[in-house]
């Protein structure tokens, strides 16, 4: 009778233990990103349930209202690098890096693509090998307009504004590219992408070969075009439910009646103040409009307005969320402080010219 008790222990044990090892196995192998989001939303729905299920609902609509913009980054990037155009666009910005960052500039503003729509283009551009000046140009440029947005912004908010705000875009993207060429070969600032494994799919990439634009006519390119698509959309998928869900449980409980008629009458500080307000109230360009239109009715001026919406698109949480996780730490910060300062010089500019 022990030396059955003897022989079934022992492999009782190694049964725990191994399920004990698969269990953290299983655990580890699910993303971190996903596990946080579940966990917020988990816990938001045992405090506030009313105020979590229409947060969460929040969330999947901001999911949905920014999907085409992702899939098309997310389409563009992996084209770029199934095909090998990925060198072709380093080559093009290889140039003057002066009048690289210009174009960039002006075609960041003119751009669909939103602030978090555009990392997986920017991934693959700054794994190509383009400068970071002219990336950050466009990088900054790209959220704050885009043609679809100036038709409504202009039948909301008016069409000088409108134009306004398309020249602030090309303005703060000029800011930014002028101040990493400023700041030289810093070494802070050199391999700008956290790692090609953490990043949107940014790996290895094609130098010196021609790019093959018809790339599905060859499989090593085809599984190439779908391991990036795969990986970047996850990438963003990941990052874009965590920082919503975030930014929900922000706007639940932030004021904003109470922030608006403070900002409405802050005077000179209405300017600063709209940008640093602008990070957690800005939603989306789209969501921004209306809000933004309130904001004046209630008594903000033009000039904290335009602040508002340019820091706001930049900055906003998911944009900043997403940006972190693709670069290193003093790229971020400068990219940070840059969108700050810089649409607070927009809005002192718009308010000294009018």
């Amino acid at each position: 009778m022990s030396d059955a008790i003897q022989q079934t222990e022992p492999e009782s044990f190694d049964s725990s233990r191994n399920f004990a090892s698969w269990t953290r196995q299983r655990i580890g192998s699910i993303d971190r990103v996903f596990l946080t989001a579940l966990a917020v939303a988990a816990v938001w729905l045992i405090l506030d349930l009313t105020a979590a299920q229409d947060g969460i609902l929040a969330t999947g609509g901001n999911l949905l209202g920014i999907a085409p913009f992702i899939i098309l980054s997310v389409l563009l990037a992996a084209y770029l690098k199934a095909t090998g155009a990925d060198g072709l666009i380093a080559k093009a910005f290889a140039g003057n890096i002066v009048q690289a960052t210009f174009l960039a500039a002006i075609v960041g503003a003119l751009s669909p693509f939103c602030s978090c729509g555009v990392v997986p283009l920017i991934a693959a551009l700054l794994a190509s090998g383009v400068p970071l000046a002219p990336v950050m140009a466009f990088w900054l440029a790209s959220p704050i307009m885009d043609p679809e947005m100036f038709v409504v912004t202009a039948a909301v908010l008016g069409t000088e504004f409108t134009v306004i705000k398309t020249a602030a875009a090309v303005g703060i993207g000029l800011m930014g590219g002028f101040t990493v060429l400023l700041l030289g070969g810093s070494s802070l600032l050199r391999d700008p992408l956290i790692g090609t494994a953490s990043t949107c799919g940014t790996s290895a990439y094609t130098r010196g070969s021609k790019p093959v634009w018809r790339f599905w006519e060859e499989s090593n390119r085809k599984a190439s075009f779908s391991k990036e698509a795969k990986r970047s959309g996850w990438f963003l998928t990941k990052w874009l439910t965590l920082a919503f869900l975030l930014e929900a449980v922000m706007l639940a409980y932030a004021p904003m009646q109470q922030i608006g008629e403070w900002l409405s009458g802050a005077g000179a500080l209405a300017i600063p103040a709209a940008a640093v307000i602008g990070v957690p109230a800005y939603l989306n360009g789209y969501a921004a409009i209306p809000l933004t239109s309130g904001l004046m009715e209630m008594g903000l001026t033009a000039p904290a307005a335009l602040t508002f919406m340019v820091a706001g698109a930049v900055t906003s949480i998911p944009a900043a969320i997403a940006v972190k996780a693709l670069v290193r730490l003093p790229v971020f910060l400068l990219y940070l402080g840059i969108a700050m300062s810089g649409s607070v010089v927009i809005g002192l500019t718009y308010a000294l010219a009018i």
